[in-house]
């Protein structure tokens, strides 16, 4: 299954969500990228791919944060899981499959991962005490705390990461040997480069297992925690949260039975904030349970808000559903995968939403479908004919005077136009999707001046040289325009389809692997040539309005 190449099976994975409060822009990120990689795979035809998310819905969180709204856990997961299911929905992102960490089939792909630790010797029981951080789910060593004063001013111990309040904790539980993988963890990513991307959180890896590498500590005490898997022959102890979420990778595709098709072809997204449980954790409980690590862990990193980072305390949480009423489905999935860059934090305000996305998808984008389809231009509402005469094909544009009506800037603009699917394509498989819609966005603007440069309103249609020179202009930015709509449905699939739909270009015509720009001009026939172009569905997409109010306030639950 892990064999790459053509035709062999992929699973794309988000985190599953914690179900502890609705859903916000941090957790779409994750989602977004996740789904443009899914997306364009399938538009290459690589072979057949899944795409998992879902909830979290087990753990003291959830069980504390029900208590807090005078409700029962399963009565909050049901609530917040159909928040997130709707999000996701409404952010049109195409999951084949959401997992539920409550459903039985996942409880009991858990229960036979737990029963495949234990009888590979690699739990024991073991009494633990530290300091547990309940956000965040996990003991914390001293040298990750800091000394705070709480509310009423007392001294207490806090995560330095995250602010959260730590609280020292003694119990029985069983313990995960983790401490014996450090050897495999590390040949495992000395053998495998690429397997954490991009670079930095990969060497952060790597200096995590040169440091102490502790037992970890795999259940709680089932009085301190109700709600979660028992362990299996143990009913005094819960199953610990993180290894329970982390088994949902595997359930979705049949664990135990059937995840051999699919396993270890998986590559997770994932936020640097829970890059430790899906870097080191994961892997060296795969290992021990006898499966190989997934293929690859793609990272990214946070939103803030106007430069502070997002917080219910500060009442900056963004919420997703405003989002999308704000700027429409396209328009903010085009701002978080144009702007977001993995390896740093981003930030999130208004004006920045409307001025990039009025800029390169109203006015670039939008513009110029309008300009070269408008009746003044092209009566004939068709894809016109190009002229070899007008734009003969050059080997070296550089040092040749030009012998059609093209200039030597036509020349290198048509030369990049025509390399940009395969970068596009090496930028999404490296997990940059903003340097792919950058690179794109470069392209829509050159297409532009050359439109403008060449005036074609200027032109006279009853003149036959004119005539085909006219034509040739507009059957080149056509043939852009085709190619943009095409490398931009993995992130604005609704504007791609209404660009496309009007160029007249057939779902069939719409994949990757048969994708080519302007074959006329290499001496080719073009299947568009002298087609009537789809109905006028008016403008691309419509200019965003300036807000008065700049923020957009978090939903309440």
């Amino acid at each position: 299954a892990a064999a790459a190449g053509p035709g062999r099976r992929l699973l794309l994975s988000t985190p599953i969500f914690y179900a502890n409060g609705p859903p916000h822009i941090g957790h779409l990120y994750s989602a977004l990228l996740a789904d443009a990689l899914h997306r364009h795979r399938g538009l290459r035809e690589a072979g057949p791919g899944r795409l998992s998310t879902g909830t979290d819905e087990h753990g003291l969180k959830i069980q504390q944060a029900a208590a807090a709204a005078g409700t029962s856990p399963p009565e909050l997961c049901e609530r917040v899981s159909g928040l997130f299911h709707q999000a996701l929905t409404q952010a049109a992102v195409s999951f084949t499959d959401f997992t539920r960490t409550s459903e039985p089939r996942h409880q009991r792909a858990v229960r036979h991962f737990w029963g495949a630790l234990r009888d590979g010797g690699a739990l024991y029981k073991g009494s633990y005490e530290g300091w547990y951080c309940t956000p965040e789910e996990c003991f914390l060593p001293e040298s990750q705390l800091a000394e705070r004063r709480d509310a009423q001013g007392h001294p207490c111990k806090v995560s330095l990461e995250t602010g959260h309040q730590v609280h020292w904790t003694k119990e029985e539980n069983y313990m995960f040997r983790l401490s014996a993988f450090r050897d495999p963890l590390q040949k495992w990513l000395r053998d495998n480069p690429h397997a954490i991307s991009p670079d930095p959180f990969y060497q952060h890896v790597l200096r995590w297992l040169e440091e102490d590498l502790p037992d970890l500590s795999v259940s709680r005490e089932r009085s301190r925690l109700q709600w979660g898997i028992p362990v299996p022959s143990d009913s005094t102890q819960t199953i610990y949260v993180w290894v329970d979420a982390l088994v949902n990778y595997l359930s979705v595709v049949g664990y135990p039975e059937t995840h051999g098709e699919w396993w270890p072809a998986a590559h997770h997204v994932v936020g640097k904030d829970i890059l430790k449980f899906h870097a080191v954790y994961w892997p060296a409980l795969l290992m021990a349970a006898g499966l190989a690590p997934p293929e690859r862990i793609f990272v990214h990193s946070h939103w803030t808000v106007r430069g502070q980072k997002m917080s219910k305390s500060l009442g900056n949480v963004i919420d997703p559903f405003a989002c999308i009423g704000r700027y429409t489905v396209d328009g903010f999935r085009y701002f978080l995968l144009r702007q977001g860059v993995p390896e740093r934090d981003c930030d999130y305000y208004d004006e920045k939403v409307v001025k990039l996305v009025n800029s390169e998808l109203a006015d670039a984008l939008g513009g110029l479908l309008n300009r070269s389809t408008a009746l003044s231009i092209n009566p004939s509402n068709t894809y016109p004919c190009f002229s070899e005469s007008c734009f003969p094909k050059i080997l070296d544009y550089r040092g040749t005077k030009a012998m059609g009506r093209a200039s030597a800037e036509d020349y290198e603009f048509v030369a990049s136009v025509a390399s940009l699917p395969l970068q596009v394509a090496s930028y999404f498989e490296g997990f940059e999707i903003y340097k792919a819609l950058e690179c794109i966005a470069l392209c829509v603007r050159q297409t532009n001046s050359f439109f403008q440069r060449h005036r074609p309103w200027k032109l006279n249609r009853k003149d036959p040289a004119e005539k085909l020179w006219l034509d040739t202009i507009i059957h080149v930015t056509l043939e852009c325009l085709r190619v943009y709509g095409t490398l931009l449905q993995p992130v604005i699939p609704h504007t791609a389809d209404k660009l496309l739909s009007r160029l007249a270009v057939e779902p069939e015509e719409r994949g990757l692997s048969s994708l080519t720009f302007l074959p006329r001009y290499n001496g080719k026939p073009c299947p568009f040539e002298g087609r009537q172009l789809g109905p006028d569905t008016g403008i691309l997409f419509q200019r965003l309005e300036k807000s008065r109010q700049h923020q957009i306030e978090t939903k309440k639950l």
